[in-house]
């Protein structure tokens, strides 16, 4: 490889695209948050939104360019709701969106802080104003999970991180009917000793379709003296058998550089919930959580990124 990186991701000159200041109702901050392109060509965020007490809700902003002039909902779009799912006892986080064509609707898997632990919880929606929860399809302690946007071998599959001492992997699970899970199957394993990614990982965005195999981003997190520092990686999974890894890249393809990412509530922490492909289908944009404080936006290219995916070593 050449010795010099690419950037396979480049920063927008706005960010950070929104904070808690652009928020109508008072919070602590804003972070992580699901996105997908609507049909009209609206970029939409589903913004993990906490209060002051410490605990998260969702809200919706959406954009005619994805970039600025968000309209945000005048109020919480999406609350904890412990008294008829008391697994949301402290709030709900980090949504990933994906729109399942065969239902006609977007499914936001969702992480669920319960008394024990977080646990993965399913929602559907085809219009972020009414939802169907199916509640939590993963118990604690289980997060950063996503589907796949169609059935595979006529099942749904779900991507998922469960933790087991002393580290964290990804797993896939299989369902008939979205709410019954099985079959499953260790996907990617944390690596061990000096690596970027040792000892623990999970899913960033939902993964993307490509004709070489599902691309997934990832997040790994290495403890350092100063603490723990999110970065993000890439690998790449059969079409037909995703629990097969293709390709793994070596090396960290983007981490925390600029001030809003290095410094905040959780200090250096880049975390993309959610990404949006433009209508010629490469170029890519990733909706990140920067030092769980604001929304940031950083444009790729498919295609760049699954060559660079080709020549890691």
């Amino acid at each position: 490889m050449n010795n010099q990186h690419p950037e396979l991701f480049r920063r927008h000159e706005l960010n950070p695209v929104l904070t808690v200041a652009d928020w109508p109702y008072p919070a602590n901050s804003v972070f992580n948050p699901g996105a997908t392109l609507l049909p009209d060509g609206t970029t939409l965020l589903l913004c993990r939104v906490e209060d002051r007490r410490g605990h998260s809700h969702f809200c919706v902003a959406r954009s005619a360019n994805g970039v600025d002039g968000w309209r945000i909902d005048p109020q919480p779009t999406l609350l904890a709701d412990p008294e008829n799912f008391p697994e949301e006892v402290w709030g709900i986080e980090d949504p990933r969106i994906t729109y399942l064509a065969e239902l006609s609707k977007y499914a936001i898997v969702y992480t669920a802080y319960t008394r024990v632990g977080p646990g993965v919880s399913l929602a559907l929606t085809e219009d972020f104003d009414h939802f169907e929860r199916y509640g939590m399809i993963m118990p604690p302690e289980d997060k950063d999970a996503a589907l796949f946007p169609h059935r595979i071998s006529g099942q749904w599959a779900l991507i998922h991180r469960p933790v087991s001492a002393p580290g964290a992997h990804m797993w896939m699970s299989y369902s008939p009917d979205l709410r019954h899970w099985g079959s499953h199957k260790l996907m990617l394993e944390a690596r061990h000793g000096a690596w970027w990614d040792a000892n623990r990982i999970g899913l960033s965005p939902p993964p993307i379709e490509t004709p070489q195999g599902w691309l997934v981003i990832y997040h790994g997190v290495r403890q350092t003296p100063g603490g723990s520092l999110y970065r993000l990686g890439l690998a790449l999974f059969d079409l037909q058998a995703p629990e097969r890894c293709l390709k793994r890249g070596n090396e960290w393809i983007f981490g925390p550089e600029q001030p809003y990412e290095r410094r905040g509530d959780v200090d250096n922490v880049v975390f993309p919930c959610g990404t949006t492909i433009a209508p010629d289908g490469d170029t890519i944009r990733l909706y990140y959580g920067a030092a769980d404080s604001s929304i940031a936006l950083a444009t790729g290219s498919i295609r760049a990124i699954l060559e660079w995916l080709e020549q890691d070593r």
